[in-house]
């Protein structure tokens, strides 16, 4: 007697799974979203074949009709690689290896999925394939896509095979695809289109070695074909604005920004660095719940490098860039929308994005609504970003190739490069700012205009851009809407002496009051019921309650003369020093979390301003140093406030001393202009309020360049009371 299966146990058959014919198409239809990925895809095959030249030809032939050649002169393919290999759909063969090697030449390869013949479906009725590897025959493969569709049982769907019988057209080596019947029609401007996005299929960080791609478009078949080595316009290389470094394997990032004016030909460079802690904080302030567990100690994506070059791309400025670099400027906005937004790179190849509906993949568009202007779009920007599959093997594209796999790695990744842009944003804007042409009450209701928005969407129509590249910019215009009234009514806070402030400070105090009461009258219900309380974790617990509460009504006691519309200002009295502790308790857990220690003067000194505005001062410059000193090893952080007596002893000096990474020469006198910050995600008007509130009681708010303990050192006066 036989031994059953485990299959046939229990009155279970086995039943084998089987795949129609048509799974060709279907799969080639859904994995490869379009017909530039798809001829993309086989380009990349070429390169993973180590060949140095690449030819893609689009000829008019009278007996077959417009056929799509694509030929090499890499390593090609013997007898069992086509069996073993090319006619075996998805393939770890370049998974199991993934170099390729040429003498003592290496090359990483760029694909490993095994679907790239997929896309040779996805494009026409058949191939006829020619392939010769060094020292081997020539092959002739044929396959008759339309024929294999229209079978019943994969099993009889062949690729037929036979020895090349003539001259083979390879010097040595290579593989000449030929795609006959194809689905769609190839006209100039979606020859255009592959031609832009060919541009941009090899990393300029990389040094390949020789891999020259030509292109030719219609010709027939007995004429001499015109080809064109694919290449990008000079003036994308020198960008008026740019930020380049790495992203160290914990996270941090370390780069440099360089300004490069196009006219006069004056540059300024900077040091820039953001570390992963400081990321992770604007991550927790933005993201609740989150959606990954993220670490703060650091991330897990793996070290990169990065380079985001930005332009400006008003009239004025693509006149500029098409009179240095004899350039037309109708072409200008054209090359920059061919290569617009972040490309990430694996190993030198292009993994994202491939098609034109995957450029935002990072969502700058949309992020760039609630700060139009200051913030970039992908058409403004061409960025690239260099990850290895070494390194950086949880950065996966999905089968589709038009986004990454979703995961931890990936969307740390993804927080990194969204600082890096605002990195770049925020210098570009110091560089755009002009000290005598500064009017900022010119800007509040910028968000209420649609001129920009309007001048764009007809830029595009005239360089007969699609009608789906301006549906974007309508849709953002009407959200912008909403995001120009939170502008307006955070400006108002420098603009109208905190009159906005006092309404948000009504409802803040409301509310708290409205709170506490509730919470305090449980603390008592519970006291009165069940206290005195023996066990000491509980009487711990019981009184740590009631200090929050206290300082819950502590906060609203500071925010009560703003919300007072009958306040007056140096109608109250505050100590200077109980006041820095309260706004230091309020900061505590920051503190706390970066191992900052803080000294304050044990004095006691009494001064002739309200808590309320007193405390809007101190909390700016302390978050403002918490947050920078963030930049610097943990040993290092220290926060420091001292007083001086000024004035014949009517008035008090405070500085706020840090150890953090201070401020660039640059910034000492733009640093209190409102719009003016380096945080990424920043406003620009923490400053400019504090020394509005500074000046209303005859003082003044400055820096000192370089700082006393090396970081920062800002200083406010204040009258004394008498």
């Amino acid at each position: 007697m036989t031994k059953r299966t485990n299959e046939e146990k229990d009155g279970f058959e086995p039943i084998p799974f089987r795949m129609h014919p048509r799974v060709f198409a279907a799969l080639g239809a859904d994995l490869v979203t379009n017909d530039v990925v798809a001829v993309i895809e086989l380009v990349k095959n070429s390169y993973d074949a180590f060949a140095h030249n690449v030819w893609l030809r689009f000829r008019d032939d009278p007996s077959l009709g417009i056929v799509l050649e694509i030929e090499d002169d890499g390593d090609g393919m013997t007898r069992d690689i086509i069996e073993d290999v090319w006619c075996v759909v998805a393939t770890p063969f370049k998974k199991e290896n993934p170099e390729t090697k040429r003498g003592k030449k290496v090359r990483r390869v760029a694909g490993e999925k095994g679907l790239g013949r997929l896309s040779v479906a996805r494009l026409g009725e058949s191939i006829h394939m020619l392939t010769r590897a060094p020292g081997a025959p020539c092959w002739e493969v044929e396959v008759n896509w339309s024929d294999i569709s229209k079978g019943e049982d994969l099993s009889r769907s062949f690729a037929t095979c036979r020895q090349y019988s003539e001259d083979p057209p390879f010097r040595k080596s290579g593989t000449r695809l030929r795609i006959l019947g194809l689905k769609v029609p190839w006209d100039e401007n979606r020859i255009f289109d592959l031609e832009e996005n060919l541009a941009r299929l090899l990393s300029p960080f990389s040094d390949l070695g020789e891999f020259n791609i030509f292109l030719s478009g219609f010709e027939d078949a007995q004429s001499e074909e015109e080809e064109v080595k694919i290449e990008f316009p000079e003036f994308l290389s020198k960008p008026k604005y740019r930020i380049r470094g790495s992203v160290d394997k914990t996270g941090n990032v370390k780069g440099t920004y360089r300004f490069s004016d196009i006219v006069d030909d004056t540059t300024r460079e900077k040091k820039v660095n953001y570390t992963w802690e400081r990321i992770y904080d604007g991550i927790l302030s933005r993201e609740k719940p989150l959606r990954f567990p993220y670490s703060s100690d650091k991330a897990n994506c793996g070290p990169f490098s990065f380079e985001i070059r930005s332009w400006d791309i008003a009239s004025d400025d693509t006149q500029e860039i098409a009179e240095r670099f004899e350039f037309k400027k109708s072409q200008v906005r054209k090359a920059i929308r061919a290569h617009k937004g972040i490309s990430v790179y694996r190993d030198g190849v292009l993994v994202l994005p491939k098609s034109d509906n995957a450029r935002d993949w990072m969502g700058l568009d949309l992020r760039r609504v609630s700060k139009v202007g200051t913030r970039l779009s992908t058409s403004q920007l061409v960025g690239y970003v260099s990850i290895s599959a070494e390194a950086n093997p949880q950065i996966e594209d999905t089968s589709d190739r038009e986004r990454l796999a979703s995961c931890i790695e990936v969307a740390e990744f993804e927080k990194i490069l969204i600082a890096i842009v605002a990195l770049l944003e925020n210098e570009r804007d110091a560089d755009r700012i002009k000290p005598d042409l500064e009017k900022p009450m010119d800007d509040l209701f910028a968000g209420l205009s649609a001129e920009d928005l309007v001048a764009e969407v007809i830029a595009l129509s005239d360089e007969g851009a699609d009608v789906s590249e301006a549906v974007p910019l309508l849709h953002a215009f009407n959200t912008s809407l909403d995001f120009a009234r939170k502008t307006i009514q955070e400006r108002f806070v420098y603009y109208s002496r905190l009159a906005t402030v006092g309404t948000i400070a009504q409802m803040l105090v409301h509310e708290i009051r409205n709170r506490t009461t509730a919470f305090g009258s449980f603390l008592e219900f519970v006291k009165s019921r069940f206290g005195p309380f023996k066990d000491r974790s509980i009487d711990e617990e019981y009184r740590c309650t009631d200090n929050a509460v206290n300082a819950l009504e502590r906060l609203a006691d500071t925010f009560a003369p703003l919300a007072s519309r009958t306040f007056k200002r140096r109608k109250r009295y505050s100590i200077l020093e109980e006041q820095i502790r309260e706004c230091l308790m309020l900061c505590r857990g920051d503190i706390e979390k970066k191992n900052i220690r803080c000294r304050v003067p044990d004095s006691e000194t009494l001064v002739a301003a309200d808590p309320g505005e007193l405390d809007a001062i101190i909390l700016n410059l302390i978050t403002n140093a918490v947050y920078w000193l963030g930049d610097v090893p943990k040993e290092n952080r220290e926060l420091e406030l001292r007083l001086t007596s000024i004035s014949s002893g009517d008035r008090v000096r405070v500085w706020i001393h840090d150890t953090g990474p201070g401020l660039d020469a640059d910034d000492v006198e733009k640093i209190f202009w409102p719009g003016v910050t380096r945080k990424p995600e920043g406003i620009g008007m923490g400053l400019t309020v504090a020394s509005e509130l500074v000046a209303a009681y005859g003082g003044r708010m400055f820096t000192k360049y370089p700082g006393t303990k090396g970081g920062a050192s800002f200083a406010f006066d204040l009258p004394l009371k008498k």
